[in-house]
């Protein structure tokens, strides 16, 4: 039988694909050594695979990271501490990410160069929230908005594995 934490990372895992080793210690939320104890024991039963050498962890050896879904979770880790484990999930296209924080819904979106035209894909609600994560904030200033509170972020990792998240109003 699987302890609750080992289940939020087979859940997480199973919602978002392979992600990077460091992201699941972080969404563990315990001390490290405690986190990867238990990434050890669901490897061990065959639970959990490394790929890519280790850095990323998924199902099976065959699971293909998305670098969209990893860097929306970049921005998610940054609400995690006010985000339920099982209060976050895979969003509908174009979104990645949709969380519950304090009630409100949020959808991260990852867009590329070039791709503003996604956001017309979005359907606001109310209630709902975006943030929208960019390569560069320059890129803001030619969106069309959807007609809902939004947030601007940038993901940068600098030659760090654990990049820095920048928001924007």
């Amino acid at each position: 039988m699987l302890l609750a934490d080992e289940q939020y990372v087979v859940q997480w895992l199973s919602q978002y694909g392979a992600l990077p080793r460091t992201q699941l210690l972080k969404m563990l939320r315990k001390p490290p050594g405690t986190a990867e104890k238990i990434l050890k024991n669901l490897r061990r039963r065959g639970q959990i695979e490394d790929i890519s050498g280790g850095y990323y962890v998924g199902l099976d050896p065959m699971c293909k990271p998305d670098q969209r879904t990893i860097l929306a979770v970049w921005v998610l880790l940054k609400f995690f501490d006010q985000v339920g484990p099982m209060d976050h999930y895979p969003a509908i296209y174009p979104s990645q990410i949709f969380f519950l924080k304090e009630n409100v819904g949020y959808e991260i979106v990852v867009l590329y160069e070039s791709e503003q035209s996604l956001l017309r894909l979005l359907q606001p609600q109310e209630e709902l929230k975006y943030i929208i994560v960019l390569p560069h904030i320059s890129m803001a200033e030619g969106l069309r908005l959807p007609r809902a509170p939004c947030l601007f972020a940038t993901v940068e990792f600098q030659g760090k594995e654990d990049p820095e998240v920048k928001f924007y109003s």
